[in-house]
């Protein structure tokens, strides 16, 4: 019999909760992005094997690695301070959950709990050049290596924002 580690219990706060009704930038290289903007949450609803409810990626085939999307917010506070660039909202990162007080690499590979949901961490969600159009010049390269956490929902439940 294979012994399963505990869960790791997420210590960390989420500040932004986003979902996006369609995608903005995948297949459209050389072309303009397409009109579906970020919507801000108060609450989502995460469906194991299957994403976030109302989110692009909710139905993805089961083994996709990105059904959901991490981000620190120390990162992008940095990057806007980086890149002085003060007038773009996390939301342009198209990353569902912006947390705060996370080492985010260290969830890759591991099963963790955050409210009461887990979740599987499988790997970087590595920025790409859209990053440059929808952030500012600079941002795909600021983001590399720190471009947030890709994972699996793994059991179903609410993740709510902390209150402002």
């Amino acid at each position: 019999m294979q012994k399963v580690n505990a869960p790791v219990l997420a210590a960390f706060r989420i500040e932004r909760l986003y979902v996006s009704q369609g995608h903005r930038y995948f297949g459209r290289h050389g072309k303009e992005p397409l009109d579906f903007p970020p919507l801000e949450r108060g609450d989502v609803t995460c469906v194991s094997r299957r994403g976030i409810l109302g989110d692009r990626f909710y139905n993805s085939p089961e083994d996709h690695k990105g059904q959901v999307t991490f981000f620190s917010m120390e990162v992008y506070e940095l990057m806007c301070r980086e890149l002085s660039t003060w007038d773009r909202e996390p939301s342009v990162l198209r990353r569902n959950i912006f947390v705060r007080g996370a080492e985010l690499d260290s969830l890759i590979g591991e099963v963790f709990s955050l409210q009461d949901v887990l979740f599987e961490g499988v790997e970087e969600c590595r920025p790409c050049y859209w990053m440059d159009q929808a952030f500012g010049p600079g941002a795909e390269a600021f983001l590399r290596g720190r471009g947030g956490l890709r994972a699996r929902v793994v059991s179903d439940g609410v993740l709510k924002a902390a209150a402002p």
